[in-house]
Parts: C-alpha cells; sequence; structure tokens
C-alpha cells in the first residue's frame, strides 16, 4: 500500500511539474515554400504530414510575408520589426549591425530560462547570430553509410560534371571574380538520386534536429528548436523516391503567362534565378515540357521536406515533450512557377508574398483542432503570439500583433492589411542587390537590355536607371478585397508615386489586371491606409 502511495504521489508531482513547465517551442522554417499543399486544397502535391498538423492546428490561408526574399523576410520575422526598420532589404545586411541591441525571437525565450538551438536555415546565409540568439550547438550525426558525398550540392557524377563544366568555362569566358560574387557557377536546376534522405542537407538537418531534441528533454529547462529546411528552395533536389510521387506527364502548368495587363514593368524580372542553372535556356522560353519538368522537381522537394516534418513531429511524440510543445510552421515567402510569365520569388505580388503557416498551440487551440482563418495576418505577428503563449513580456520594439485570438476562435477578424515591401524588382538580381557594372556583361545582358527599355518606354522621362535600380522601392498592401502597390523614390517618399498598381482580388485573384487609372479615388482611400498604418 505504501509502495502504490509513492507511486501516486511520484505521478501526481510528475503531473504538477508538466502543468507548471513553460511550453516549448518547434519552430520550422522552409525556404521558397507557395501555398501549394494538400491543406491549402492542392491537388496535385502530396503533403500528409504537413496537413496532418494542419489537422491538429490552426491554418492561416491569408499570411503574408513582409520581403518575398530569404534574408529581409527572415530578419524580419526573428525580430519582429518590418524590413525597413532593420533596414534588410537584401541579402547582404545585417540586422546586427544596423539594430545592435535588437533581440530576436530566441534571444528572449534564451533570456527567459529557454534552451534555444537549431539546425537547418532559420537565419539567412552567415547571418545566424550564434553568440545573442542560441545557447548550444546542434548534435552532430552521421549520415547513412551508403549516403554518397555531394559536391555542389550534387550526389550525381553527371550533375557534378555539369557543374563542374559549366564553372570551367564561365569562369574563362568572364573571369573567376565575377563568377564567384555573382553566384553564376551552376549545375543543372534539377536532380533525381536514388539516395538516402540524409545525403542532401535537409535530411541530414533533420536528423541532427532529432538527435538534438533528445538531448534537451534529457533536462528541466524548455527549450526552443529551429529547424530550418533549404528545399523546395533552388536547386530542386530530392531523392528519387519523391520524384516517383508524381508522373510528370500530369503535372498542369500555368495558363496565366502574361505580365499584369498595365503593370509596373519594374514589377517582375525575367526568372534570372531560374535560368543562371546551367540547363536553363538564358534568354528563351520555358518550353511546355521544361515547365513540367520543374514543377515535378519543386513538388518532389515540396514531398522530401514533408517527410522531414514527419520524421521530427513523431520524435516530438516520441520524446513524451508534444503535449507541451507550440509547433510554428511557416515559409519565407512564396514562388512563382510560370505565373505572370515568371518563374521566382522577389515581387510584391499575391504569389510571392502569401505563404503557408500553421500554429499547434497546446491548450490554446485545441477546442479549434483542425480550424482554418481567413483573417490577414503577417509573419511578424508571429513573435508576439509565442510570447503571448509562453507567459513572457514582450518586447517593445515589436510590430506585429498576437494572434491568439485567432488560435482560440479562427472565424475572427484579423488585421485590416498586411503589407510588403521590394525593391526594384526587374533591376536586381535574386540577391536583391542593384546589377553591378560586371554582372551587366554577362549572358544576362541581353535581358537586362530589355527589361531597361520597357522600364524606359513605361515611364518616359520619369526614367533614370540608377534611381530605378538603387532607390525605387514598392510598397504592397493587402487588404480583404485588394492589392495596392505604390512604386516611390525611398528618397522623397512624400512626393508622388512613380507608379501605381492596383488589383481587385474579388474579380481578379491572379491578379491580372492592373485598375488603378480607372480607379483614381479607391487609391488615394488606400493610399491613405497605407500610409497611416506603415509610416505612423
Amino acid at each position: 500500500m505504501k509502495h502504490l502511495f509513492f507511486v501516486f504521489l511520484l505521478s501526481s508531482v510528475t503531473v504538477i511539474q508538466s502543468q507548471n513547465k513553460k511550453p516549448n517551442v518547434l519552430f520550422i522554417a522552409v525556404d521558397d515554400l507557395r501555398t501549394e499543399l494538400g491543406c491549402y486544397g492542392s491537388e496535385i502535391v502530396k503533403s500528409p504530414n504537413i496537413d496532418k498538423l494542419s489537422s491538429v492546428g490552426v491554418q492561416f490561408n491569408r499570411a503574408y510575408c513582409q520581403e518575398a526574399i530569404c534574408g529581409p523576410s527572415r530578419a524580419s520575422i526573428m525580430t519582429g520589426a518590418r524590413p525597413e526598420t532593420i533596414n534588410v532589404i537584401d541579402l547582404f545586411q545585417d540586422f546586427r549591425e544596423n539594430r545592435p541591441s535588437i533581440v530576436t525571437i530566441p534571444q528572449h525565450f534564451r533570456e527567459n530560462g529557454y534552451e534555444t538551438v537549431f539546425t537547418g536555415k532559420i537565419f539567412h546565409g552567415q547571418y545566424t547570430d550564434d553568440v545573442m540568439s542560441w545557447s548550444r550547438k546542434p548534435v552532430k550525426v552521421k549520415r547513412s553509410e551508403n549516403a554518397p558525398i555531394t559536391k555542389g550540392g550534387y550526389a550525381l557524377k553527371e550533375s557534378q560534371e555539369i557543374y563542374t563544366q559549366n564553372k570551367i568555362a564561365l569562369e574563362a569566358k568572364y573571369g573567376a571574380k565575377i563568377i564567384r560574387e555573382n553566384w553564376l557557377a551552376k549545375g543543372p536546376d534539377t536532380e533525381c538520386a536514388d539516395v538516402p534522405d540524409d545525403t542532401y542537407e535537409d535530411g541530414y538537418n533533420t536528423k541532427s534536429a532529432i538527435a538534438t531534441l533528445e538531448e534537451l528533454v534529457k533536462n528541466d529547462k524548455p527549450w526552443f528548436l529551429g529547424l530550418g529546411f533549404k528545399k523546395p528552395h533552388l536547386d530542386w533536389i530530392a531523392p528519387k523516391k519523391y520524384w516517383d510521387m508524381y508522373e510528370e506527364n500530369n503535372i498542369p502548368i500555368a495558363t496565366q503567362v502574361n505580365p499584369p495587363k498595365d503593370g509596373a514593368a519594374i514589377g517582375l524580372s525575367e526568372s534570372l534565378e531560374v535560368r543562371v542553372g546551367a540547363d536553363m535556356p538564358k534568354t528563351g522560353d520555358f518550353s511546355p515540357e521544361l515547365q513540367r519538368h520543374l514543377r515535378h522537381g519543386y513538388y518532389a522537394c515540396i514531398s522530401y521536406i514533408d517527410a522531414q516534418i514527419g520524421k521530427m513531429v513523431q520524435a516530438l511524440k516520441d520524446s513524451g515533450e508534444y503535449n507541451n510543445t507550440i509547433i510554428v510552421l511557416w515559409s519565407d515567402h512564396g514562388f512563382n512557377l510560370g505565373e505572370m510569365g515568371y518563374w521566382g520569388k522577389a515581387t510584391n505580388y499575391e504569389i510571392a508574398t502569401r505563404v503557408p503557416f500553421i500554429i499547434v498551440a497546446p491548450k490554446v487551440s485545441d477546442k479549434v483542432r483542425g480550424q482554418k482563418s481567413d483573417a490577414l495576418v503577417e509573419l511578424l505577428d508571429v513573435y508576439p503570439t509565442l510570447c503571448d503563449i509562453a507567459g513572457l513580456e514582450k518586447p517593445k520594439h515589436l510590430e506585429g500583433k498576437s494572434l491568439v485570438k485567432l488560435l482560440k476562435k479562427p472565424s475572427a477578424n484579423g488585421a485590416k492589411a498586411a503589407f510588403s515591401v521590394f525593391p526594384s524588382p526587374a533591376l536586381r538580381e535574386w540577391a536583391a542587390r542593384p546589377f553591378t557594372p560586371p554582372f551587366r556583361t554577362t549572358f544576362f545582358m541581353p535581358l537586362i537590355e530589355k527589361i531597361e527599355a520597357k522600364i524606359e518606354k513605361q515611364m518616359g522621362d520619369k526614367w533614370d536607371r540608377d534611381t530605378f535600380e538603387r532607390f525605387v522601392m514598392g510598397y504592397a498592401m493587402r487588404t480583404d478585397s485588394y492589392r495596392l502597390v505604390l512604386w516611390k523614390d525611398r528618397r522623397r517618399l512624400n512626393e508622388e508615386p512613380l507608379y501605381v498598381e492596383l488589383y481587385d482580388h474579388k474579380k481578379d485573384p491572379i491578379e491580372s489586371v492592373n485598375i488603378a487609372k480607372e480607379n483614381p479615388k479607391l487609391v488615394a482611400k488606400l493610399t491613405k491606409q497605407l500610409n497611416a498604418e506603415v509610416y505612423k
């Protein structure tokens, strides 16, 4: 009897401790993932694990990033501040240099007693903020014995040879410095290799995250674990079994293949990020067969990372911490797959700025599991939301709003609008940097000349290469019914826009016709709203 009482007492103490322990956070970031998933209505993409996550949490159908490119979007969500607030609008700006004292999400959790650690891509590139944000390193694991060594990210010998030969040829023609500094040395845009999942980074990083989780649950501290996936970012490389999930001939391609009628000539590039691949056309059209193949690769990468997410969530369940862990899944931006005649992100339009966003919040969203919210939300809202759920004070610099109300009642109203920016998309390469003089001398010169001719024709006397390349910013606002894009000189924000775009999402959800000229009163009303909400 005494033994049974002791077991009961010990069990009760464990339950109380579990109830009093702050919730953990599993923070899942996905690169270049548009809202093409089973849970978002896709009949093509196979994403059973993300779909299952949606079925036990709250899915936000209208979530928007703050700039449709990796570095600025990630710096924004991680600091809870808009790209212009932290002065990060391209891939080579460091938020920590610009705002040294700003507190990131993992830093805030670390300062409140959490163990914080990440594997994969959470921040962008070299700006990982190791010293301030993360309390420890992840566990290093061994790859599968039959995992081949990759070169240039490729597992197949033929892909590696294409990469090497292309690099040698380009360096001989343009010089190694130009090729290196402008990221022009690429292999093929796709690879289908019969290899283990952990051959490539996403599979390996998931394996490392699971091993790290096993260490985290051994101590008493709550934890914040970031797991960042690099796919479906280019190159579209995934193990063969994920390619085999799709029949290429049955994959539909984009039907909206023209830029918006009367849209801004500066608003769309010429698909440079995809064209830089060694096996891609540098100036010509993408054939229907090539479009299907590229989509096949993109979808295979989605299914590949979906499988890794399934492994991670299962490991969390096996750890015993699932019911005390907030799971956040988000993408840094979307990606056009031929829509508007464009391949890439880096625009102010719907496909590039709208992102998948799911939150599973135990004890908060349990009663509304599987429900979907149509409220307008921003990735900026993640930071204050996590603070509220975890019971942490919110830093004063945050520019987003907590979504706890929507996690409890997904049908509730959200924000009046969501906002994003992007500088001169047509005149910047895929790092969002202005074209360098050497870049203009490469195989992209004919496309750059074509782009500039279109802008000059549209803008007339307003055209000035230096201004449009370095200082023009697109300010976008998505309301319930409209998308407004104001193209302005950042140095003269109080002056009239250089160009205006307005799209009616009730009548034209694919943003095919700019109706700004026919609706001056509506443009004036929405412009006033944008200025009031963003430039308070």
